[in-house]
């Protein structure tokens, strides 16, 4: 029977513990009646931060934080398995599995701290161990409840290629692999269940796609086996309307545009990492967010164009992490190329440029970069800039760590009057102070900068402009 195929990732705090990981195998089992699965797992809360502290400490020289870590893991995976496996053939099965990649956390770890260096390639072969410790975990746990399940590593199916830490797929080598390792397996009825977050060079060297890249492995695979459509379960009830920390009305949405996700992510809604949809817009695979701790729920569904009467604000999203970086001077209009030359130095920090603003004059030119590429990229802008600043064409060069981004997002804003209009009237009765305004071509954004204390009043008076809270409220 040709049944529809389906991509389920669940994150951290979906296998998180061992009743997060008995109720998303329940989700899974219940979901395997009707369709075929390819599963894809994160490793358990808090792994991936503790093996990249082990690291770094195995870095300096530390040779015993390997050995204390791996202890730790063992018994965190253990007292998940005796929870949730009572099979004693399979549960040595699993311990099996568990045991070689402590053994090379150990050994990992070992090696950095006698060489007391942590290169990159070396950082993503221990944070990617988290993922190959839960994938036999929850493979078994669906074994047990009578799904055929089989952990599958991603190297063996996601081709990237070698820029560790953020590497990219090479999609036909990966549409090959996926099809060739994981449809006999969906043919028998086996569910495979993956690592996130890893992939491999077509030499075999291991490469993981950045911190929350699970999100994104799923829907390559998905985009690999032209899945029917990706559901990725999380801890929320899908994309909301605004941070619910921040604006206590926030709603869900129920259906979303790719263009309006992708912008939401980008600037911040921790919901979906910023790549996830990348590998599914040319395909048109939906992806649904959904709460596996509330499966009733039906979540939020990210369509190609969303919602047929989908047009005005949606959502907002904010970013606190983030520096404002100042280029400017009356001189730096006789300054040749100055926007080439800032951009490409920032390039070549590897600093991701997330909002661009410039005067009319081109007197300044301002952009935000997050919190963690500010202090380089500024030190690279004054040695490209250093005989411009000594004979006062550029007059400074000046970082602001203090603010924030936010952006209101929603489809063919531009093609509706008044949305910045009505927008910074609201921001302007709540005394928001507005430092930078940028709107996207894409018709779909706009963003503006503001202190980082201002951040919450900004959201909470757009929100209460395009009534989100009660017009989602309604559709819900």
């Amino acid at each position: 029977m040709n049944r529809p195929v389906r991509v389920m990732k669940f994150g951290g705090t979906s296998v998180g513990d061992a009743s997060s990981i008995a109720r998303a195998a329940q989700i899974v089992a219940q979901a395997s009646r009707e369709a075929s699965l390819v599963v894809v797992v994160s490793a358990m809360r808090g792994v991936t931060n503790r093996l990249v502290a082990a690291a770094t400490c195995a870095e300096a020289g530390d040779r015993e934080e390997g050995a204390k870590l791996a202890g730790e893991l063992r018994n965190q995976h253990e007292v998940a398995l005796k929870s949730l496996i009572q099979a004693q053939e399979r549960r040595t099965s699993v311990t099996s599995r568990l045991n070689e990649v402590l053994a090379e956390a150990q050994r990992l770890c070992e090696g950095t701290a006698l060489l007391r260096e942590l290169t990159p390639r070396s950082l993503d072969s221990i944070s990617s161990l988290g993922e190959r410790l839960s994938a036999p975990l929850v493979a078994g746990v669906l074994t047990e409840l009578g799904v055929p399940a089989e952990p599958i590593d991603a190297t063996e199916l996601i081709v990237t290629d070698s820029h560790h830490g953020g590497a990219e797929p090479l999609r036909d080598k990966t549409r090959a692999r996926s099809e060739s390792r994981l449809r006999p397996l969906l043919q028998e009825g086996i569910v495979p269940v993956v690592t996130g977050f890893i992939g491999a060079t077509p030499e075999g060297v291991l490469t993981t796609l950045g911190r929350g890249g699970s999100d994104y492995s799923a829907t390559i695979l998905g985009a690999a086996l032209g899945a029917d459509e990706v559901i990725i379960w999380t801890d929320v009830d899908g994309v909301l309307t605004a941070d619910p920390r921040l604006v206590t009305d926030a709603r869900t949405i129920p259906e979303i545009s790719y263009r309006e996700a992708a912008e939401l992510a980008y600037f911040g809604a921790k919901v979906l990492h910023p790549k996830t949809l990348r590998a599914v817009m040319e395909a048109g695979i939906p992806v649904w967010i959904r709460n596996s701790f509330a499966p009733e729920r039906s979540g939020t569904k990210i369509t190609p164009q969303g919602p047929a009467n989908g047009g005005g604000v949606k959502a907002l999203t904010a970013m606190s992490d983030a520096a404002l970086i100042s280029v400017g001077g009356p001189g730096i209009v006789g300054v040749p190329d100055v926007v080439g030359r800032t951009f490409s130095t920032t390039a070549a920090v590897r600093a991701n440029v997330l909002l661009i603003s410039q005067s009319s004059s081109q007197n300044d030119i301002c952009f935000i970069v997050s919190s963690a590429d500010a202090r380089r990229t500024v030190e690279a802008l004054r040695e490209e800039f250093s005989q411009d600043l000594a004979h006062h064409n550029v007059e400074h060069i000046t970082l602001d760590p203090k603010i924030a981004i936010v952006a209101v997002v929603g489809e063919n804003m531009r093609g509706i009057p008044g949305v910045a209009g009505r927008t910074f009237s609201a921001l302007g009765r709540d005394n928001v102070n507005i430092i930078a305004i940028a709107q996207g071509s894409s018709e779909s954004n706009i963003s503006f900068v503001v202190d980082r204390d201002s951040m919450e009043s900004a959201l909470m008076a757009a929100h209460r402009e395009f009534n989100l809270g009660a017009a989602r409220a309604g559709s819900e």
